[in-house]
């Protein structure tokens, strides 16, 4: 038996020392992680991604990530003038007089009024000089007006051609004042149907169209509401919002849950509601390795750790957990300033937390966990040893039975 134990020793000795590599792994080790930061070259050594040992200070620097905020963005000031008539708007024009016989009344038959004391005009799109056409007035600049002094002018123009003239404008198409909804949105628009019905406009499908704005002012939440609603769950749904060159996104659920972030919408705006459902990825050394759901106002490290099952006790290491993530320039400036890899947009960084620092459990429930993180635990040590020895005793096993079968027979 002496014969068979000392190959076994040597042979182990082999694996661990410089054929371990060789073994099936669920990834590398801690220290593979460390040494990988950088990679030789001719000219040197060349940084490949930063590892950050997660800390009280690393996560206060990572608080100051600035996040979209609609609020900020754009601000929340009403339109300070009430709606006017734009070029592209539909628009009908219905005159009363106040006799018969005139130019939009019917014609007196035997003393007697034998019609109408009014006449309506087609419908009409403004055109791009800003004008529409009213018989007897000609062309008539509406754009940048608002209704009621438009129906002034048309009075004005028709004065001493009309019997006391009287006229209503009525936009039944406001599309210059209205916001674009795409994306989302739920069931094709039901919503703004009625409402387009309900103005006696024309009723069209705007499921991924444009919501026209009242005159008392719209919030977000109520476009999105004249839209139909959201067809995705509302923890999956994130809004876009573009005001000429501007764009912010947010959580709806930030929307919903902080009064402040439900802003007036303006005329031009284009809003998009974008499904996104936030995931990271476990590897390694946990409780479960898949693709793990979060919601969209996020959760911490601690908390993803749970939801993927923890630790294994007796296969990762608590020195070894990893947090794999691209982080913008902006925040790796603050936390690495004279690190090679700013130059980038977005740079490969690793993080690592130390689990047997007691400390570290209140770090992890403070270090918030980001859309398609990676949450990798490596293998401890001793793990290797265990594989090295296993593969060593299914190669020796038949070896030893041999011989014990040879001593037996002797």
């Amino acid at each position: 038996m002496v014969r068979v134990g000392m190959p076994a020793v040597l042979v182990a000795a082999c694996f661990i020392g410089g054929c371990s590599s060789f073994l099936p792994a669920a990834g590398p080790t801690a220290s593979a992680v460390a040494e990988g930061a950088d990679i030789a070259t001719d000219q040197g050594l060349l940084a490949r991604y930063e590892i950050v040992d997660v800390d009280a200070a690393v996560v206060e620097a990572l608080r100051g990530r600035p996040l979209d905020s609609l609020l900020a963005s754009f601000g929340d000031r009403r339109p300070s003038v009430q709606p006017v008539i734009g070029v592209g708007d539909a628009v009908t024009v219905t005159i009363w007089e106040a006799g018969s016989g005139g130019l939009f009344s019917a014609p007196m038959m035997g003393g007697m009024s034998t019609g109408s004391k009014s006449s309506s005009i087609p419908e009409q799109i403004v055109a791009r000089d800003g004008t529409i056409s009213v018989p007897y007035a000609g062309r008539i600049k509406v754009a940048g007006k608002r209704a009621p002094d438009v129906q002034a002018q048309i009075e004005q123009e028709l004065a001493g051609k009309a019997i006391q003239p009287q006229v209503l404008l009525t936009v039944n198409s406001p599309l210059s004042t209205s916001v674009t909804v795409l994306g989302e949105a739920a069931a094709a628009g039901g919503g703004a149907r009625l409402a387009a019905a309900s103005r006696g406009g024309p009723v069209s499908n705007l499921g991924g169209g444009r919501v026209p704005l009242t005159e008392k002012g719209d919030r977000l939440l109520d476009v999105i509401a004249t839209a139909g609603g959201v067809s995705a769950p509302v923890n999956e749904t994130f809004v876009r919002l573009s005001r000429g060159s501007t764009t912010a996104t947010v959580p709806l659920t930030a929307v919903v849950s902080n009064p402040r972030e439900n802003i007036f919408l303006r005329p031009g705006d284009t809003l998009t509601l974008v499904r996104d459902p936030q995931t990271f990825l476990a590897v390694g050394a946990t409780g479960a390795n898949f693709e793990i759901p979060f919601s969209a106002e996020g959760i911490t490290l601690a908390q993803a750790l749970a939801k993927s099952g923890g630790l294994r006790d007796f296969q990762a290491d608590p020195a070894g957990v990893f947090v794999f993530r691209f982080e913008p320039a902006s925040v790796v400036r603050r936390l690495r300033p004279n690190s090679p890899l700013v130059s980038s947009n977005f740079v490969p960084v690793v993080y690592r937390i130390n689990m047997r620092d007691p400390n570290s459990l209140f770090v992890s429930q403070a270090f918030r966990m980001r859309n398609r993180d990676l949450v990798y635990v490596s293998n401890a040590p001793f793990t290797e040893v265990q594989k090295v020895l296993s593969v060593f005793s299914t190669v020796t096993s038949p070896i030893a039975s041999g011989a014990s079968l040879y001593s037996a027979t002797r």
